[in-house]
């Protein structure tokens, strides 16, 4: 009877032991999509939610992708390396200075929310505002500038 329990104290460790130690590194999550999927998954996901490259913009051999969609205010610029995905900017397309200061609040709120963390703020002035958070797998900054043109950004970096 011992020697049965024995083995089934050893297994069940040893089933833990795997468990724990097969733990892939979880990648940056960029609105519900691991960056740490295969670039072409990635992309493929993203044409999925209605995103086209965009050809006259991007250029692979230099490892930068850029992607819009006509249902969403803003468009995608993806840096890479080799097939992974190391950095992704959202570039808002808004004409004022108050669109881009309520959707810079809207975004940061979100984020704060999803991430639990307030974020580092080193420059928070009415026409220049950054926000960083640290996220699993990665970091985000929301960047305000209005200065003569409006610009509003979201910068996904992986560690």
């Amino acid at each position: 009877m011992m020697k049965k329990s024995t083995i089934v104290v050893l297994m069940t460790a040893v089933a833990l032991l795997w468990a724990c130690g097969s733990s892939e590194k979880k990648g940056l999550a960029y609105r519900g999509l691991s960056m740490a999927m295969p670039f072409h998954a990635f992309c493929d996901s993203l044409a999925a939610r209605d995103f086209a490259i965009d050809s006259a913009k991007s250029n692979l051999e230099a490892g930068t992708v850029v992607m819009a969609s006509p249902a969403e205010r803003y468009r995608i610029s993806m840096a890479l390396r080799g097939d992974t995905v190391v950095a992704l900017q959202e570039n808002y397309l808004l004409t004022t200075n108050d669109s881009t200061r309520q959707q810079w609040q809207a975004i940061r709120d979100q984020l704060e929310k999803e991430l639990g963390a307030w974020p580092n703020m080193p420059k928070h002035g009415d026409d220049h505002k950054i926000a960083k958070f640290e996220a699993d797998g990665g970091f985000i900054t929301v960047t305000l500038e209005n200065t003569y043109k409006p610009t509003l950004s979201v910068l996904y970096q992986a560690k």
